[in-house]
């Protein structure tokens, strides 16, 4: 009898440390990726001379100015945007117990996007360049998130809503992620049909989500804002874990339902508004990264939460990768494959749905 007590902690340690073990090596896929995207491109650089240029031992300048003005932030810019389109994702699927939350899903991206559109074309934030690389310059990046987040967080108001109301089944929530998406798509048109000819095509090339948009000045912010989120929805991991157990259940165990559900769905509109209004849209990795990761580690949000952090850095590195070589010389907006990859996955978790 000692004995079979003493395997179960045993027996945990070991099941826990596996999970451990993936997302350490999750985060050593994340640096080999991280290198390889600095290195290709339409310059091709040596990986040895990508890591001695981030470690100041020296390089050529050709490359030098490459990589420390173009293809570093661009990287570090695809890694802070997954890790907040994953955390964002995870945090809705449990806040709304719904397997197909997500900002882009529901409609959250959509009104980020209509939100910096009227803050680019009518409040002025944005400047219209004639450059193809990047044709929109957002002059006051954080009065544009402002605007794209008030807007997030009206389609926030109106889910939250529906879920009181209605229940939060995937059905209800999915008709309603279409309802707000087609609704606020005919807002980017209205202001697309009044706009100029350089605005309409600044504007429809900026709804491409693009991590090249990145720059020095605009990544701390992005950077800082995900990182403060990703610490916030760590923090409530129990709370989360209990909420996935019931509404009812959580109010047991002390829990307050109806202010961590208010709490994090701001923090996760917050989080889009601001990839949202500096990349663009990017769609499905907030919906694709948290399942990939469950069939991995499992639903504890201990696990979950860092685990789709790592893969939302993986899947937005090896797009923006991939969008650089795949149609080279050209380089495609990463949103593209995320889009091509996400669909077939978003196909697949509502007929599976249907299907229960």
């Amino acid at each position: 009898m000692h004995t079979e007590e003493g395997t179960v902690p045993h027996d945990y340690l070991r099941y826990t440390g596996q999970k451990v073990v993936w997302i350490a090596a999750g985060l050593v896929l994340v640096f080999i990726l991280f290198i390889l995207a600095i290195s290709v491109g339409a310059v091709a650089i040596p990986p040895v001379d990508v890591i001695q240029t981030l470690l100041g031992v020296g390089t050529s300048l050709k490359w030098d100015r490459i990589i420390w003005n173009i293809r570093l932030p661009q990287a570090l810019a695809a890694i802070v945007a997954g890790v907040g389109l994953a955390v964002a994702g995870v945090a809705m699927q449990s806040i709304l117990r719904n397997p197909l939350a997500s900002p882009f899903t529901l409609g959250i991206s959509s009104a980020g996007a209509f939100g910096a559109a009227v803050s680019i074309i009518v409040l002025g934030t944005g400047r219209i360049q004639s450059t193809m690389a990047n044709p929109v310059s957002i002059s006051n990046p954080y009065l544009t998130t402002i605007i794209a987040f008030l807007f997030c967080m009206l389609a926030t108001a109106v889910i939250l809503l529906i879920s009181h109301l209605k229940g939060a089944s995937p059905e209800v929530m999915v008709l309603t992620g279409v309802a707000l998406s087609s609704l606020f798509g005919a807002g980017v048109m209205f202001l697309q049909y009044f706009s100029s000819d350089t605005q309409l095509a600044a504007v429809v090339f900026w709804t491409f989500g693009d991590v090249g948009r990145a720059t020095w000045d605009t990544l701390p912010f992005m950077a800082l804002v995900v990182a403060a989120a990703t610490l916030y929805f760590v923090f409530n991991r129990w709370n989360y874990n209990a909420i996935d157990a019931g509404d009812e259940t959580a109010q047991g165990l002390g829990v307050n339902v109806a202010r961590t559900r208010l709490a994090g769905m701001t923090v996760a509109a917050l989080v889009s508004a601001v990839i949202v209004s500096l990349l663009g849209v990017i769609g499905f990795v907030g919906l694709v990264c948290p399942h990939m990761v469950r069939r991995i580690v499992g639903d504890d949000q201990r696990y979950l939460i860092p685990g789709s952090a790592v893969a939302g850095a993986i899947l937005l590195l090896a797009s923006d990768t991939m969008a650089r070589i795949i149609v080279a010389p050209y380089i495609l907006p990463v949103a593209v494959l995320t889009a091509f990859m996400g669909a077939p996955v978003f196909i697949f978790l509502l007929f599976r749905g249907y299907k229960r």
